[in-house]
C-alpha cells in the first residue's frame, strides 16, 4: 500500500540558461520523506541532477506559476508532472485580485501582513494611479448603478496598490478578510475586518476582491497584463527618493506587512512599490557597485535572484541618507548592538540576508529607483 508519505510530486519547469541563451525544460521531482529533488531534462531524456538532499525548497513553494531557486539555477513551474501531483496540489490554489483603495494606501503593511495571517501569499504588486478612464474600465460592469461616478471619482483620486493573491480558495478566503462591502455594516458585524479597521462608507471601503474567478481572471489581466500591453503604469517620482528593497529571504519569511508598516510609521513615504522578480543579469548590474568592494558580492547576487523582491520608491527631506539610517549597518548583528530599532536590528538574519538593500550613496538615489521602475518596468 503506497502511502503519500513515499510518493513525490513532479513539476513541469523551465530555465533560462543565459551562458546559451536557451530556454531549457525539466521535469522537477521533489520527495517530501527526505526533503530531496530530481532533475530530469526533457529535450535530451536524461537525467540532469541526480536525487539529491535540498532543505531550501519548501512544499509550499510548489505550485504552477511560482518561481524556485534549485542550487542557484531560477525555475519557471509551468504545469505539473503527472495527475498524483495535480490532485494533491493543484485543487484549491486559485489567484485573485486585491486592491487597496486610496483612503487605505498608508496602511498597506496592516493589509498585507492581515493577507498573510489569511495564510495567503501575495505573488504580484505594484502601486499605480488609475485615470478616470482606467477607473472607468475596470468597474464597467457597475456603469448602470448610481453610485458609478462617486467610485470612478473616489478609485482615481490617489495611488491604489494592486495585488495578486495566491492561496488556497483565495477568492472567498480574500473576501471574508475584507468583510462587508459597506464599511459601517463591517464596523458593527466584523470590526477585526479590514474594512471594519479602516473603512470609511460603502464607497471609501478599503479595498476591493474579485467577486469569483472569472472576475479574478479579468481584472488580474488589467494589472498585470500576461501577453501585450504594460497594465496601468507606476508611480515613481524620481526626485527627493531612495531606493529600498525588501530581499527575497524576507518576502519568504513574511515580514513583507512589518517592513512597511515601520517604514510608514518613521515617517517616510512611500511613493512607488511594485514586486520584481530579477534574473542574475539584472541582478548582478544593479549591484555591481559592490562587486570587488563587497567580499560578499555573489551571495548579495544570490539573494537578489533567490525569489521575488519588493522594490520601493522612498519619498523624504534627505532621504538617502535618512533612510539608510533608518535601516541601519549592513551586518545585522552590529545593528543589533548599536542601532536594535533600525530595520536590519528587527528583520535581518546576517550580512547578505539583512532583509533591506537601501541606496548607499546619496547621488545613487534616483539611479537605483530608475533601474527599477524606469528600466526593468519599462
Amino acid at each position: 500500500l503506497e502511502t503519500c508519505f513515499f510518493r513525490r510530486f513532479a513539476f513541469l519547469a523551465e530555465w533560462y540558461d543565459p551562458s546559451a541563451a536557451l530556454l531549457r525544460r525539466y521535469q522537477l521531482l521533489y520527495y517530501p520523506k527526505d526533503g530531496s529533488v530530481e532533475m530530469f531534462d526533457m529535450k535530451n531524456q536524461r537525467t540532469f541532477l541526480r536525487r539529491t538532499k535540498f532543505d531550501e525548497l519548501h512544499p509550499e513553494d510548489l505550485f504552477v506559476g511560482n518561481r524556485v531557486n534549485i542550487f542557484s539555477r531560477q525555475l519557471n513551474l509551468t504545469g505539473y508532472g503527472d495527475q498524483y501531483t495535480a490532485n494533491k496540489l493543484g485543487s484549491k490554489k486559485e489567484r485573485t485580485l486585491a486592491m487597496i483603495k486610496p483612503d487605505a494606501v498608508t496602511k498597506v503593511g496592516n493589509i498585507i501582513q492581515m493577507i498573510y495571517d489569511a495564510n495567503l501569499i501575495v505573488t504580484k504588486a505594484k502601486m499605480t494611479k488609475l485615470t478616470w478612464k482606467q477607473a472607468a474600465d475596470f468597474y464597467m460592469e457597475h456603469q448602470s448603478k448610481s453610485f458609478f461616478n462617486n467610485l470612478v471619482q473616489f478609485v482615481s483620486s490617489g495611488p491604489v496598490v494592486a495585488m495578486e493573491l495566491m492561496g488556497n480558495e483565495a477568492v472567498t478566503t480574500w473576501r471574508k478578510v475584507l468583510g462587508p462591502t459597506d464599511s459601517g455594516v463591517a464596523q458593527k458585524d466584523a470590526a477585526n475586518s479590514l474594512r471594519g479597521q479602516f473603512g470609511t462608507d460603502g464607497t471609501k471601503n478599503a479595498g476591493h476582491g474579485s467577486d469569483s474567478l472569472a472576475s479574478a481572471a479579468r481584472e488580474l489581466e488589467f494589472f498585470f497584463p500576461s501577453t501585450t500591453g504594460h497594465g496601468p503604469s507606476n508611480t515613481a517620482k524620481y526626485s527627493d527618493c531612495t531606493c529600498c528593497i525588501i530581499k527575497p529571504h524576507a518576502i519568504s519569511e513574511a515580514l513583507t506587512g512589518k517592513i512597511l508598516k515601520s517604514i510608514i510609521e518613521n515617517g517616510f513615504e512611500i511613493s512607488a512599490l511594485q514586486m520584481f522578480n530579477m534574473d542574475r543579469v539584472n541582478a548582478e548590474e544593479f549591484l555591481e557597485v559592490y562587486k570587488g568592494v563587497a567580499a560578499e558580492y555573489t551571495n548579495m547576487v544570490d539573494e537578489l535572484c533567490s525569489g521575488p523582491c519588493m522594490a520601493l520608491e522612498i519619498h523624504a527631506t534627505d532621504a538617502p541618507r535618512t533612510f539608510r539610517e533608518f535601516c541601519g549597518p549592513a551586518d545585522p548583528e552590529i545593528a543589533r548592538h548599536l542601532r536594535p530599532a533600525t530595520l536590519r536590528a528587527l528583520y535581518g538574519k546576517n550580512k547578505v540576508q539583512n532583509a533591506i538593500h537601501c541606496t548607499d550613496l546619496p547621488e545613487d538615489g534616483i539611479l537605483e529607483v530608475q533601474y527599477f521602475f524606469k528600466i526593468l518596468d519599462g
